[in-house]
């Protein structure tokens, strides 16, 4: 099997396609390395994954056609997609809202159309987000809620991918599923998420910004549970019954909402260290709590998440403090 995997020097990317490899697989990453964020820490992650020799690398723009057709002509054996390339932050979208349509929206549909013009295409799998929800005031948040009013750009893009894919899906039968991750977190994480930025602050000894007073609750998910999920849907793709449009969505979540001030408590002792607060409002796009439903991926791939926050944020602060060489 060869797989593509856009964002492949992204956080999600990178432990998806470390996995895929691990087990066997060819894979071609694709990303733009954009500088969203620190450029080193995406080149470190591509520096791990070239050595493995079933790994081969482009650096393109998703929303690229010419160069998408380039990597279609130049890996004829392309079997499964894996669309995780985004841009990401539901903040960032209020001040870059261009950046959001063009990777979230033009690209998602540059990789369709490549997948369409396959004749070999098994699976497009992307990643959705919890974001779509919105304003949705009904936890868990399940599959079956309205997802009509996002409060963020960046919802509004993903929940856009969503819907393109299940057009694709019900007029070129292209197996489709998306995943609304819940608050991905863990090793080699990205510097813009709250469990580095509160780590970072800390260690400096300067204030960490926790919104809404400290009142929210986020289904933390670990990375590698995560990746099981990306791993067990690629691998049951939806069935073509010939009436519904091959397509599904998933929460994928660690299925426990969890106390923001909580999770923090756990960074400061896994680092030894007490934070400085700051205690802000409640941000534009941001909201108070969110819970994962995973009763949907759970029956049909077996997903079952096994990481508290008790085990995963040490196990973020041990990769945190080596990767900043604090020993």
């Amino acid at each position: 099997m060869t797989v593509l995997v856009t964002g492949a020097a992204g956080f999600i990317g990178f432990h998806t396609c470390l996995r895929l490899l691990a087990r066997g697989e060819t894979v071609v990453g694709i990303d733009n390395l954009n500088p969203y964020y620190d450029v080193a820490l995406k080149e470190l992650r591509l520096s791990h994954l070239g050595r493995n020799p079933g790994f081969a690398f482009v650096n393109a723009d998703i929303a690229d056609r010419e160069a998408m057709a380039q990597v279609a002509r130049a890996h004829p054996g392309i079997t499964d997609y894996i669309n995780l390339a985004a841009q990401a932050g539901v903040r960032h979208s209020l001040s870059a809202p261009f950046d959001y349509t063009h990777s979230n929206i033009q690209g998602h549909l540059t990789m369709l159309e490549m997948a369409r013009h396959s004749d070999k295409c098994r699976h497009f799998v992307y990643a959705s987000s919890s974001s779509v929800y919105g304003a949705n005031t009904k936890l868990p948040f399940s599959v079956e809620d309205r997802v009509d009013t996002p409060i963020s750009l960046y919802a509004a893009t993903k929940r856009a991918g969503e819907l393109m894919s299940h057009s694709y899906s019900h007029l070129f039968r292209i197996p489709t599923t998306g995943l609304r991750f819940f608050t991905v977190y863990g090793p080699w994480g990205r510097p813009d998420m709250a469990a580095y930025l509160f780590a970072k602050a800390i260690i400096a000894g300067e204030p960490i910004r926790v919104f809404n007073n400290g009142d929210m609750r986020r289904d933390f998910t670990f990375i590698d549970d995560i990746v099981s999920g990306v791993i067990g849907v690629l691998d049951n793709p939806p069935v073509d019954d010939g009436v519904k449009p091959p397509c599904h969505l998933y929460n994928i979540g660690n299925n426990k909402s969890e106390q923001l001030m909580d999770f923090i408590g756990l960074i400061e002792e896994s680092l030894g260290r007490k934070a400085v607060y700051a205690f802000e409002p409640m941000q534009a796009g941001d909201v108070k709590e969110t819970a994962a439903d995973i009763s949907a991926i759970q029956r049909d791939v077996g997903f079952a998440p096994t990481t508290p926050i008790s085990i995963g944020v040490p196990a973020f602060i041990r990769w945190f403090k080596e990767y900043h060489g604090l020993g």
